[in-house]
């Protein structure tokens, strides 16, 4: 995550693709600390045989954490680069994936998930209303839901999700300038409701483990909302 001056705008599954070999070893400041996010609504919460969705599941980082406890997971995403990666981690192959893309109608009936997590996806979705009413659609009533994004206020320091290929040249997968209440509009228009709100800033611990986030101190990089599909 950088800077956007000069990136060259791709298409989003395109980007991912491109980025997929070297997204979990690139010491990404986001990655790092959305996994304090997720760690924080996993804590206290029993998955053990429960069906869980990974709603653009990338390289796996949460399907196989929720795998390993006990969760019977399905991670979807529209990028084969990602997906392949996924798998790799996978050596039990405790996951189910799946390739689709993210905001459009998923290949579930209704009512299959017990609990559904989305990590870093939202940027990328255009319309926000349709993913959330989908993602209601395929839990079930009374389902728990994680949703994380990179927080709005990123954007007033100008930065998206980004990287360099090998050659050196800032790549940006395409990605909409959504703000906090677009997020919860959407959430709640789709009929979920919202359990807590959480914003992660960058600290000291986050730049010692990735350096890059130095420059973020005290700035707000992480949105979560911990929501649920009313009984």
């Amino acid at each position: 995550m950088k800077s956007n001056a000069g990136a060259r705008v791709v298409g989003t599954t395109r980007g991912y693709d491109l980025w997929a070999r070297r997204y979990d070893r690139d010491g990404n400041p986001t990655t790092a600390l959305e996994e304090r996010a997720f760690r924080a609504w996993l804590r206290g919460r029993s998955v053990r045989g429960q069906k869980v969705l990974d709603l653009g599941c990338g390289t796996g980082r949460h399907s196989v954490t929720l795998a390993r406890r006990g969760a019977r997971v399905v991670g979807v995403d529209p990028s084969a680069g990602m997906l392949a990666q996924a798998r790799a981690k996978d050596a039990a192959g405790r996951v189910e994936w799946v390739r689709v893309r993210v905001g459009a109608a998923l290949p579930f009936r209704a009512a299959t998930f017990d609990a559904a997590a989305s990590a870093l996806v939202l940027e990328h979705v255009r319309d926000l209303r349709a993913f959330f009413a989908e993602a209601r659609r395929v839990c079930r009533p009374g389902a728990a839901l994680y949703v994380s994004a990179m927080h709005p206020a990123m954007l007033l320091r100008g930065s998206q999700a980004s990287f360099r290929d090998r050659a050196g040249r800032k790549i940006r997968p395409r990605g909409y300038p959504h703000r906090t209440r677009d997020f919860l509009n959407a959430a709640l228009s789709a009929g979920l409701e919202l359990e807590r709100l959480e914003e992660l800033a960058a600290d000291a611990r986050l730049a010692r483990a990735a350096p890059r986030a130095a420059k973020w101190l005290g700035w707000p990089m992480i949105l979560s909302l911990h929501l649920r599909r009313p009984r």
